[in-house]
């Protein structure tokens, strides 16, 4: 969780090569600002500030090419708007004025090794990820094919049975059970693994498979966008009558807000689910590249009865 600028040092510090250039602050210091539309990240700004302003080598030659009293006014309206930090690029360290006037405002300053543009990506990809909505489903996530496909379905229904057939034809786990969505674009799910359960696939009967140990690194995946749902589904004959012969048990699940294809696949001794799931996914992957193979046959079946019709008789004119 990301509720203060010591949280976001000590979960992305490493990474990001920060350090602090002014002693930590002993309480919280609050990233986010009340103003919802406050951009969270970017480059000094004096004009629309930013809740973390970063300092590179183009804005230092600005500030070292300042007047002594356009410099402190500068600082006047950079320290006035309460930035939680300012942030140094490039291994730069602020100038003594610039660090007492920050002490002063008790306003945090931050070094990076980092490029300007790097560290301002990277913290826009931290905090998309750290502030993104987020849902846990139950089920089995695991990449078949290339696309992110979650298995649902009642308990006992062969969820965990279906995954590790997967895995042993070459396709990925990514999560068992409990996998969390994150919502990080406007159309994009993201799922991964908790990390209590990372690697592990429970099957009743041989309980806790570590698959990492048992396939090797190949056989699993940290995270992966969700693109189809499948919920398997034991069907008594009416309910199978019911389905679509043509396009199948197609529709939606919202997951956060964005609509997931989602196919119930019905379950029955003798059906060869992980043929039938990777056939699902490949045909999503067609419809993905605007081809309906039940709208093709109905086109081509359309244009074979126009062309089996007689010719309209002559009305002798």
């Amino acid at each position: 969780m990301i509720d203060s600028l010591q949280s976001v040092v000590a979960q992305a510090g490493s990474q990001l090569k920060l350090h602090w250039l002014t002693p930590e602050p002993e309480t919280l210091r609050p990233v986010l600002g009340e103003d919802p539309g406050q951009s969270l990240i970017g480059s000094l700004n004096l004009i629309h500030p930013n809740r973390l302003q970063v300092v590179g080598l183009p804005e230092q030659r600005y500030l070292a090419g300042l007047g002594a009293t356009a410099y402190g006014e500068t600082l006047d309206t950079l320290f006035a708007d309460q930035p939680a930090a300012v942030i140094f690029s490039n291994g730069l360290t602020p100038p003594p004025d610039f660090r007492e006037r920050a002490c002063a405002t008790r306003t945090p300053l931050l070094g990076s090794a980092l490029s300007d543009q790097e560290l301002i990506n990277h913290l826009r990809y931290f905090f998309t990820q750290a502030l993104a909505e987020r849902q846990t489903i139950h089920g089995v996530f695991i990449e078949v094919l290339g696309m992110g496909v979650l298995l649902t379905g009642a308990p006992a229904v062969g969820k965990s049975e279906l995954a590790l057939d997967l895995i042993t034809r070459g396709h990925r786990l990514i999560a068992d059970d409990a996998p969390r969505f994150a919502r990080i674009a406007p159309e994009v799910i993201e799922g991964r693994c908790p990390e209590m359960l990372r690697d592990f696939l429970e099957v009743r009967g041989l309980g806790i498979l570590n698959i990492r140990a048992m396939f090797g690194e190949s056989a699993v995946l940290r995270d992966k966008t969700l693109n189809l749902v499948i919920d398997l589904q034991p069907l008594a004959r009416p309910q199978l009558e019911c389905i679509d012969r043509l396009a199948g048990s197609l529709s939606t699940l919202n997951v956060l807000g964005v609509a997931i294809p989602r196919i119930i696949m019905p379950v029955a001794p003798g059906r060869n689910l992980a043929i039938l799931v990777e056939a699902a996914v490949r045909q999503q992957i067609l419809r993905f590249r605007g081809y309906d193979a039940g709208l093709d046959f109905i086109n081509r079946q359309a244009c074979a009865i126009s062309q089996d019709q007689p010719d309209p008789p002559s009305t002798g004119d």
